[in-house]
């Protein structure tokens, strides 16, 4: 027969687990040793500066889920969720999406399994006010808060090179340079050899006005993950491995 002491201890542990056998509790266990801490990133950086090469990289190794806001939207506006409606509402109009808009939109999404070990987030916050809506909801839905805030720095002469020379194969979204990465035949996608075209906005004069508003616009929002300790450059004019090996040493702080 059980003790009090024993019938105590058992009915302190939770049904689930009271329930379960020794070999499934040593499973569970080795699960949650196993999977990595989670942590939610916030990655900073103006087009060209290599977040997209390094955002899968980082989603993989630490199974975080990848919220790149325009895809979000356009997302959600396809699946017709509530904030989706409410986005189409005012996109059709020509208007902005609102903050609260943005925020419900990740908060939808941060909520899903994917998410479960932390998120990336890429392309938000812009503002301060934006960084401090979010910092409000997370704390609201109780998934906890920034970790890490990690911008790419390049100079924007190596940006305009870089983006300049973009080729796109519009079908798949795979990506070409005429310089660093050429494809096999020229103008040709490798996979299907149909024409690679460039984006109208990938040209000089468009790109400088881009690179001073993201400046002006970035500043105050990395101060503002500055003042808490959460934020860390990287110098992204780098191999890719280089900043990979950099963004790992951050991230295991």
């Amino acid at each position: 027969e059980a003790t009090g002491a024993t019938r105590r201890s058992r009915s302190s542990m939770p049904a689930d687990l009271a329930r379960a056998s020794t070999t499934d509790l040593l499973a569970e266990l080795k699960r949650r040793m196993e999977s990595p801490p989670k942590k939610n990133i916030i990655l900073v950086g103006p087009p060209g500066s290599g977040k997209g090469t390094q955002a899968p990289l980082i989603k993989d190794k630490y199974k975080l889920c990848h919220l790149a806001t325009g895809d979000l939207l356009r997302a959600a506006v396809a699946a017709g969720t509530e904030m989706g409606k409410a986005a189409k509402e005012v996109m059709e109009k020509g208007g902005l999406v609102s903050d609260e808009i943005v925020i419900g939109i990740i908060k939808d999404n941060i909520s899903t399994p994917d998410c479960g070990n932390g998120f990336i987030l890429d392309g938000f916050p812009r503002t301060v006010v934006q960084a401090e809506k979010l910092d409000g909801m997370l704390t609201s839905e109780g998934v906890g808060h920034i970790d890490h805030v990690i911008e790419f720095k390049v100079p924007d002469a190596t940006l305009v090179e870089r983006i300049c020379g973009r080729l796109i194969h519009p079908a798949s979204g795979r990506s070409y340079h005429e310089k660093f990465h050429p494809p096999k035949v020229a103008g040709k996608d490798d996979e299907t050899g149909e024409p690679l075209v460039k984006r109208k906005d990938d040209n000089e004069e468009t790109l400088t006005k881009r690179l001073d508003a993201f400046h002006k616009q970035t500043k105050p929002v990395v101060d503002y993950y500055a003042k808490q300790g959460l934020y860390s450059p990287v110098d992204a004019d780098r191999k890719a491995d280089s900043v990979s090996a950099t963004i790992a040493a951050i991230l295991a702080k």
